[in-house]
């Protein structure tokens, strides 16, 4: 015996050997797929066999639990996003057209979280649910007639040539459960790969960011040295401040003892009486000299000081 596995959900048979079909989903139930798919996706945990028991909630709730088997509508939704990524992000210098798809804007709602309220939420089947199993059948072996038999039955009674089949539910759906596995996995390994090239993008911001922090870093330090020198220079200034206050102090005092010196020399100047000759006394005349040479140097110096 030669034996072929055969969703029965998904798969039709004539009377002579097997052909397998896919059942053509109306516009209706395709938004109705997509909404249920959308609004339960918290039963998509990515746990093991989650994926598949979701499926099968949502095709039942539909009522094509006998029509579409879980490996199938999960493919279907692949399809349908890609189809909707395509046509929303195309490559660069391609152009499509949206609204020549009927299913974009049900789809740019549901990835948008646009979708009204009226979605049901579901609960997941149990896995003692009493839910359509693939079914195992068997074809049988037609020998071969030779053509002197053919001769000798012909006109003879019609043969009629019937296949037999029985259910084996146990080992189609230990099938079954390792295709969706193998589905599972095939997700796992496509979403490590994106998790690993967000990886390596992350790892270059961050050296980016490292780099961008060493040059406010550099710059904060050169900025540290500017201002103590800043400050060095102002406590330089504040001391010579103070000098030139003690210098105009020294100046003011100077200028003091200058006026009592200049009243002492005056009062001595007072009117004398002259030579004979009319001149002025030598020694009052130098003293005079000197008075004025100094006021004239405290002028010049103060002067000096005011300037600097």
């Amino acid at each position: 015996m030669e034996n072929e596995d055969h969703d029965y959900t998904s798969t039709t048979y004539n009377k002579v050997c097997p052909v397998e079909y896919t059942y053509k989903m109306s516009v209706k139930e395709i938004e109705d797929f997509v909404k249920l798919r959308v609004k339960n996706n918290n039963l998509f945990s990515g746990k093991r066999n989650t994926s598949m028991w979701a499926w099968r909630a949502i095709l039942q709730h539909m009522r094509l639990h006998y029509q579409m088997t879980h490996i199938q509508a999960s493919k279907k939704w692949e399809n349908l996003k890609k189809r909707y990524k395509g046509l929303k992000n195309p490559p660069a210098g391609v152009k499509v057209y949206p609204e020549g798809w009927p299913f974009f804007n049900v789809m740019d709602d549901a990835m948008e979280g646009r979708l009204d309220g009226d979605t049901p939420l579901l609960e997941a089947l149990a896995r003692s649910a009493n839910f359509p199993s693939i079914s195992k059948r068997k074809r049988r072996k037609i020998p071969m007639v030779p053509s002197s038999s053919m001769a000798s039955i012909a006109g003879g009674p019609e043969i009629e040539v019937t296949l037999n089949g029985d259910e084996d539910e146990d080992a189609t759906e230990d099938g079954s459960i390792m295709q969706e596995m193998e589905h599972e996995r095939d997700l796992m390994k496509s979403e490590k790969r994106v998790m690993e090239r967000e990886q390596q993008v992350l790892q270059r911001e961050r050296a980016v960011l490292d780099r961008e922090i060493a040059a406010l870093d550099r710059e904060r330090a050169s900025l540290e040295r500017e201002r103590a020198i800043i400050e060095r220079e102002k406590a330089l200034l504040e001391r010579e401040k103070v000098m030139l206050d003690k210098d105009k102090e020294a100046v003011r005092q100077d200028r003091l003892a200058l006026e009592r010196e200049k009243a002492r020399l005056e009062r001595r100047s007072a009117p004398r009486e002259r030579t004979e000759d009319g001149t002025e006394d030598s020694s009052q005349r130098k003293d005079s000299d000197v008075t004025d040479r100094k006021e004239q140097f405290l002028n010049l110096f103060e002067k000096l000081i005011e300037n600097f």
